[in-house]
């Protein structure tokens, strides 16, 4: 029970209930609370509700954010437990991979299998697997997924047990939706309940997810965000973790959409205007008379866009709005009566014309403004007019050209206004022919060769959706289908999508312009484009044509969405079909036509836009809560394909030796009881010497399995054919084959060598002397020979998305400290939650600075046995000459030097688990 200092603790009554919560009304009779932002009344609230006496939470946190100044930047750190974790399959399986594990290692340890579960609640949606193999016919859908159990069927296998065997753990099979759409249309409770000490308790739905658009679930008042696979296991086994107080930027939205602008329109806006204002780190919550005109899945599409602007969050408050989503996706009346009833109560209840709450900084957006907008063609923040995207195309291709060696020609041009011709040299723009079903096509730059209304962002929609339909359908009317080139998908977020396009008749109408549905998941806007037709491959590669796509995802950054395709844009689903009948992102479609009817008449994008009453009308007449109740029914169930899939049952998981994909880690191996004191650390050698921004996508393994690569030679070894080798993501529950990948990025520089890229370093012997080699083969030999590693690094050191791998790789390399510059600050806390010493260097100091190459032998002395917040780190050279300096000690909680003693956040938790059950 918590310490309650504020007597904060109080009863509401809803549903003929009553509920006990940590009042924020009676908090606020002691501090000025009442125009706090939301997402900081609920931060409020969840330190009063975890408050312990000072080991986590004391009254000097509490304190800090009742009284929180909206224009400082904090350096406080807090601590904060989600209600519940989500987990998408890529990030999720090492998160059971570890749970398994550790009911192996307390059994070992004198406890049982089933004190490891997870203490909160946790599901996992299957989702990142689905590959557009298979597109533009009617049984695309069932053959993709064919393929994705046959690909998979052993991690699923693996998942199923996780179902079977552990407690507060549910996971949403394939073939059911996007996380992100789950979680908004079934898993999110906006208000929870629990029995704690046998009393009933409310408090907000918050939540950690392992994808970074887990900000989806803003949109509904759900404050969360994604986190890194350590983060969320320590949320699941019931621990805290730490952040910055944040700031709250305010961005208030007056007006309306205009005729013709989508959800999509806005969201790219919102995204340019606050990735050029700056928001990192930031919370940003959106208010003003505005909403009233948002819909819900509006706000959602705004709060999925988060990480693109670069904010940790995107909320929206609770309101009517929120309330009628609720109803409209089958929730309970007593669940929707008690989030009205709690928010009403704590002041998080949102009325038009309210006192806006002060927020660190405030943005104003008029809705009526926005224009038809696309963003790229590689990063999402860089929107364009619809209007200008052909001048776009045409500017930013010389970038993706100009090292082609392209000649020129001579075309006859005509000035305006009749006159006389003139000659004027202009590049030459290549074209290849391609004959696809014995017709020939020609291919040039810009040619479009990837449609797709991708899951994630804009499936959620249903008014971007059925706008996609009602375009599909006015173009088929004219005669107008995609041209023959392009890869056409609709990747739907949940079955609900697909019921109401059905419904309207509109699904017919998509499939007329080849976009039949290839799966339920995160498909093209993860790379799981699959592969283009054999023709378009050799057209492209021919002339090195810098060709299209147009998807209605998040993310179109380079390389990210098929490795052939080099300009990559965001779009609108209604867009993406436009764009996909044109068959070249080198046209205006604000003035061009599409293309000729069956009397050969032209026919302009503004033919076959919907109104938006056209939209709404359709809406209203499809949408409705008895298509959620009937595709959520069973939602944890599955087909008969998943229930087919064999999976062990028992308590603990039977391990298979010969498996390539999930394997038991390392971890846990020789662990006892007894905590050791921290030592200091001595002869260790250097693993890299890095420069400044080595990310955690430099650090993490990630993408496809080189065969030269260490770990691509380890597939090999146990007879996997470089055709099975899959991704990395996918082989997440195999340390033998992340550790191989670990610092492998080809374009990570070690300082240690010259003028060489990727993850390579140099192996010293006793004497000194230096060899060249993979750094998982440098690590293996350090390993046997009992010497331990560090890393030297720059500034911002692990930024990039939290990646679980980034830390559980570095330790399993055998490295036992990083010094840098500075931290990111999650994978800081990462670091700390597998065992490893973060130390940063004094102001002004850098490995450099210090003459060091990577070649000397490191001492790290003075820790203290935690106790101290600097050390001496002594380099010695072969020569014996060292060079001393001091380091900073960022073990920065009480809770961080007991998680680091332990070895890890995992240890920890498993030591103080095994005492109980002694």
């Amino acid at each position: 029970m918590t310490t309650d200092s504020f007597s904060t603790l109080d009863r509401l009554d809803a549903n003929g209930k009553q509920y006990n919560f940590f009042s924020l009304r009676k908090l606020g009779e002691k501090f000025d609370i009442a125009r706090l932002p939301y997402s900081m009344k609920i931060l409020l609230e969840n330190l009063l509700r975890h408050e312990d006496g000072g080991m986590t939470v004391g009254t000097g946190h509490i304190e800090a954010v009742a009284n929180w100044d909206p224009k400082a930047e904090s350096s406080r750190e807090i601590a904060f437990m989600p209600a519940r974790v989500v987990l998408q399959d890529f990030t999720g399986v090492p998160c059971v991979v570890d749970f398994a594990a550790m009911r192996d290692a307390v059994t070992r340890l004198g406890g049982r299998p089933n004190q490891i579960n997870p203490q909160i609640p946790s599901e996992l949606v299957i989702d990142h697997s689905v590959q557009v193999d298979v597109y533009g016919r009617s049984d695309a859908l069932d053959i993709n997924g064919r393929i994705e159990f046959e690909r998979n069927k052993e991690r699923y296998g693996f998942l199923r047990w996780g179902q079977k065997a552990l407690e507060n753990f549910k996971v949403v099979p394939p073939n059911t939706g996007i996380v992100h759409q789950v979680n908004l249309e079934k898993l999110a409770r906006v208000v929870m309940e629990r029995e704690i000490d046998g009393k009933l308790f409310a408090y907000p739905d918050t939540v950690f997810g392992t994808d970074s658009h887990t900000t989806m679930i803003n949109g509904i008042g759900v404050l969360g965000w994604g986190v890194g696979g350590i983060e969320a296991e320590a949320a699941m086994l019931g621990q805290p973790s730490s952040m910055l107080i944040p700031q709250v930027v305010g961005m208030k939205l007056t007006g309306k959409l205009p005729e013709g602008a989508t959800a999509t329109d806005l969201v790219l806006t919102v995204t340019q205007m606050l990735r050029k204002f700056g928001v990192v780190g930031k919370f940003v919550e959106f208010f003003g008379e505005g909403l009233q005109h948002l819909p819900l899945a509006d706000r959602a599409t705004i709060g999925n866009m988060s990480p693109e602007y670069g904010a940790t969050c995107g909320i929206f408050p609770v309101d009517a709005e929120a309330v009628k989503y609720l109803r409209l996706s089958g929730r309970s009346e007593e669940q929707i009566a008690l989030v009205e009833a709690y928010a009403k109560a704590q002041g998080m209840w949102h009325e038009p014309g309210q006192p806006d709450a002060h927020y660190s900084a405030t943005l104003t957006l008029d809705m009526s403004q926005v224009q038809p907008s696309l963003a790229g063609p590689k990063r999402p923040q860089d929107r364009v007019l619809l209007s200008d995207m052909q001048e776009n195309f045409r500017t930013n291709v010389k970038g993706f050209t100009s090292n082609r060696g392209v000649g020129c020609a001579v075309q006859e041009l005509k000035e305006e206004g009749g006159g006389q011709p003139q000659a004027k040299a202009l590049a030459a723009k290549p074209v290849s022919t391609i004959n696809l079903a014995d017709v020939d096509h020609e291919l040039t730059d810009g040619s479009l060769v990837i449609a797709a209304i991708t899951s994630c962002t804009n499936t959620s929609n249903p008014a971007v959706m059925i706008g996609a339909g009602l375009v599909a359908r006015k173009a088929a009317a004219r005669g107008l289908t995609a041209a023959p080139w392009v890869k056409t998908s609709i990747g739907p977020g949940s079955r609900v999508v697909t019921d109401y396009l059905e419904k309207a008749g509109l699904l017919s109408d998509l499939e007329k312009l080849n976009f039949y549905i290839v799966g339920y998941g995160c498909t093209t806007c993860i790379g799981n484009s699959g592969p283009l037709a054999q023709e378009v491959s050799r057209g492209i590669a021919e002339n090195d044509l810098a060709v299209a796509a147009v998807l209605s995802g998040n993310r179109n950054f380079e390389g990210r969405i098929h490795a052939e395709v080099k300009m990559n844009y965001l779009a609108s689903p209604p867009l993406v079909v436009a764009y996909a009948i044109a068959g070249t992102v080198d046209i205006d479609l604000a003035n061009d036509p599409l293309g000729k009817d069956q009397d050969g008449n032209d026919v302009y994008l503004r033919d076959i836009w919907p109104s938006n009453k056209e939209i709404s009308d359709t809406i209203a007449a499809t949408v409705g809560p008895e298509l959620f109740a009937q595709n959520y029914a069973d939602v944890f169930k599955g087909d008969a394909r998943w229930n087919e899939i064999e999976s062990p049952d028992g308590e603990s998981f039977a391990w298979d030796e010969g498996s390539t994909y999930i394997k038991n880690p390392p971890y846990f191996d020789d662990m006892t009881m007894e905590v050791a004191a921290i030592d200091d650390l001595h002869g260790a050698r250097v693993m890299g010497l890095f420069g400044d921004s080595i990310t955690t996508d430099h650090i993490s393994p990630a993408g496809a399995i080189k065969a030269d690569s260490p770990a691509g030679r380890f597939l090999e070894s146990r007879g996997v054919q470089p055709a099975d080798f899959n991704s990395y993501g996918s082989r997440r529950g195999n340390d033998d084959v992340m550790v191989r990948g670990t610092f492998a990025n080809i374009r990570i520089r070690n300082q240690m060598l010259d003028n060489v890229e990727g993850g390579f370093t140099k192996h010293f012997d006793a004497e000194g002397n230096g060899e060249q080699m993979d750094i998982y083969d440098a690590a293996m030999r350090y390993k046997q020979e009992g010497v331990p590693l560090v890393v030297f690094a720059g500034k911002e050191y692990g930024t990039g998305s939290s990646r679980d791998w980034a830390a559980k790789g570095t330790i399993l390399l055998g490295v036992k400290a990083v010094i840098a510059e500075s931290f990111e600050r999650i994978h800081r806390s990462n670091l700390v939650g597998m065992g490893v010493l973060p130390l940063q260097f004094k102001a002004g100091e850098n490995a450099l600075a210090h003459g060091l190459d990577g070649s000397e032998m490191i001492d790290i002395i003075g820790l203290n046995d935690g106790a101290s917040t600097t050390a001496t780190v002594v380099a010695t050279k072969a020569d014996g000459s060292q060079k001393r300096f001091e380091v900073d000690v960022l073990l920065l909680t009480p809770k961080e030097v007991e998680y680091y003693r332990n070895g890890g956040i995992l240890h920890y938790v498993l030591r103080d688990l095994a005492k109980k059950a002694a």
